[in-house]
């Protein structure tokens, strides 16, 4: 999942806040620009598996290609692992518990996860977690102890939902929640747990009544599906397969893994909210919920990162796991969606975000 490993461009960790349709076949989909772009792109990632998709005004648009040979099943049809570009429908499933009126994104975490707790052994709320206040580090204190057998495999998959819990209980934050700004997988996991234990239902029943049903997504999952499904991450040398990402007990920040097309559904129900089921709830996945750095530069909404181009913001996730890398993007004001992945682990000056995030900010 994203932040140990990859880094959006002049985003940097933990700073004090100054405020708080069927798609198209590939040879139908028009844009020849496009199209040689996302070639471009798929070549300077230089990896076993690439993708890079857009969507501008409904058109599709996709390129494909790779190192490794092409598998059995095409590229397009294959389900990739998001990693922490999980967040976004994380964020979109609590927006629409809000607008149901099940929650209201003040409820403090401890007290969904433990009645007996008092309100007051913790100020930490759904809302804080969601936006990467909370005051909680990356990761549990105990997490690389806990799962150093498995660092080179799956080390998410050695640590539970309980000790998410429960390591959340324990921990007592540095930093008054709602004052700093600092990414943390661990406290999306938590509120996962927390927004599942208001609910009593899973987070997994809850993404699929919420987002997956309403939107359509029907390729779209959390666990890893049957032989030819999935698309097979690779290590740092880009020759390793890897086994199938297990979030553990890590879901609602880094479980979901999709098909290229229906990310660009998804991204295309934020670029026209109207035209999508839980409406309300988009619209306010563009709203900015806080504003930090120099000039309050870097914006934040619920889900996304927001920065600016000369023509209006765009917004954007990243994610990565142990052997794929994900880049979702979207773009009111030019109606482009963008969509990259790819099956090999972040490295050093490795080009995929970037590569990403200049198709974005350009398109």
């Amino acid at each position: 999942m994203t932040a140990p490993t990859t880094r959006w461009p002049g985003v940097p960790d933990g700073e004090v806040l100054q405020s708080p349709g069927r798609p198209l076949p590939e040879a139908e989909s028009g844009d020849r620009a496009w199209s040689e772009r996302l070639a471009e792109a798929v070549d300077a990632v230089y990896a076993p598996d690439a993708v890079f998709a857009v969507s501008q005004h409904g058109r599709r648009t996709l390129r494909c290609g790779g190192t490794a040979p092409p598998p059995a099943v095409p590229r397009p049809e294959l389900r990739y692992e998001l990693g922490s570009a999980t967040k976004p429908f994380t964020a979109l499933v609590l927006a629409q518990l809000i607008r149901c009126g099940l929650l209201t994104g003040g409820e403090p975490a401890v007290t969904c996860l433990r009645a007996d707790r008092a309100p007051g052994a913790s100020p930490v709320t759904l809302a804080h977690l969601i936006t990467h206040t909370a005051g909680l580090p990356a990761l549990p204190a105990d997490f690389l102890v806990r799962t150093l057998p498995a660092r080179r495999t799956n080390p998410y998959a050695r640590y539970s939902g309980p000790r998410v819990v429960d390591a959340f209980l324990r921990h007592r934050p540095r930093h008054r929640p709602g004052t700093r700004w600092h990414y943390s997988n661990f406290g999306v996991a938590v509120l996962g747990h927390a927004v599942a234990a208001a609910t009593r239902t899973a987070w997994e029943e809850l993404l699929a009544e919420h987002v997956l049903g309403p939107l359509v997504l029907g390729s779209t999952g959390t666990r890893p599906g049957g032989p030819g499904s999935d698309a097979v991450g690779h290590g740092k040398d880009g020759r390793t397969p890897v086994p199938p990402f297990d979030a553990g007990g890590f879901q609602a920040a880094g479980a979901v893994r999709a098909t290229p097309h229906d990310l660009l559904t998804f991204l295309e129900a934020h670029l026209d909210p109207l035209g999508a089921p839980p409406t309300e709830a988009l619209l306010s996945m563009r709203t900015p919920v806080l504003r930090r750095g120099l000039d309050h530069r870097h914006v934040h909404t619920t889900g996304w990162f927001r920065h600016p181009t000369d023509r209006g913001p765009m917004y954007f996730h990243s994610g990565a796991t142990l052997g794929q890398q994900a880049f979702l993007g979207f773009r009111p004001d030019t109606g482009t969606a963008l969509v990259a992945l790819c099956t090999r682990r972040f490295r050093a000056r490795d080009p995929f975000v970037a590569t990403a995030y200049s198709l974005l900010a350009q398109g």
